[in-house]
């Protein structure tokens, strides 16, 4: 067993409130492993100390075996994190295949003056950076919409091109942040069965936030429940359903059949989480 990534103790603190408060995580390479919580649980703020975006006050973030705490964002993303956003975050203006090769950036060796210069190397460089894009945008299912704008795209099509994207920089992990906020029910098992897809054929771990019970308890393997930025619990999907804690932290006892909601009946989702 391979863990691809761990947390210690990790602790992140604004003014006098505790957002993320000594979480313990363990995640297995090549798993799909949700974190859950109500409103305010921690959970972006969870993402963020993994990804760079902040500090943690405290505690270790390990991937692969190697520390990456106070690494900036874009070399997290070298070391091979990549992740998507509650709010999509997609250059409106430009094709969706450029967004795409904007994600490729990363993985670019070329310096400036190369590519001024158009040598052998920055030449094959985008060469193969062109067909990169075209594979994930099929990939996707979107290698008919490559020369359309993002912002013209539809609602699902932007969740995938975001995705495409996270994808281009070629992760091992990929942090998923409420990939069906906003979707309608055959939208969402749809998106589902593409998560499904993306571990199976990328190979990758994929860590994932989602308010949607029915896809949280459809495809993880292993669920943590944070509230007030601590974990409550963790386990399997079977495990967390019936644990106690995690139903007295989603309304009390009304809660308990929004943990349960099954992928046809969707009116008892547990509240949309924006921490």
């Amino acid at each position: 067993m391979t863990i691809a990534l761990e947390t210690r103790a990790l602790t992140k603190v604004f003014g006098g409130l505790t957002a993320v408060n000594a979480v313990d995580l363990s995640i297995e390479e090549k798993a799909i492993f949700s974190v859950i919580g109500p409103n305010g649980a921690g959970k972006t703020t969870f993402y963020n100390c993994i990804t760079g975006f902040y500090e943690p006050d405290a505690g270790d973030v390990i991937f692969f075996g190697e520390s990456i705490v106070g690494l900036p964002p874009d070399q997290v993303t070298r070391r091979g994190i990549s992740r998507t956003y509650q709010n999509i975050r997609l250059f409106g203006n430009m094709t969706a295949i450029e967004n795409i090769l904007v994600g490729e950036h990363s993985r670019l060796r070329g310096s400036w003056l190369e590519a001024i210069l158009r040598t052998p190397r920055v030449v094959k460089e985008e060469k193969d950076a062109l067909e990169k894009a075209r594979y994930l945008l099929n990939f996707v299912g979107l290698s008919n919409l490559g020369d359309h704008l993002a912002r013209n795209l539809p609602y699902g099509a932007q969740r995938r091109l975001e995705i495409a994207r996270a994808l281009a920089s070629q992760p091992r992990l990929l942090l998923l942040d409420e990939p069906t906020a906003g979707m309608n029910p055959q939208e969402s098992a749809e998106m589902m069965r593409f998560i499904q897809r993306l571990r199976d054929e990328q190979h990758i771990t994929i860590l994932l936030i989602e308010h949607d019970m029915s896809v949280v308890m459809g495809i993880s393997e292993q669920i943590a429940v944070l509230d007030y930025g601590a974990k409550i619990a963790e386990g399997t999907p079977d495990e967390i359903q019936r644990n106690p804690h995690v139903i007295e932290a989603y309304l009390g006892s009304g809660a308990a059949s929004g943990l349960q909601t099954s992928e046809a009946d969707k009116g008892n989702e547990a509240p949309h989480a924006n921490a």
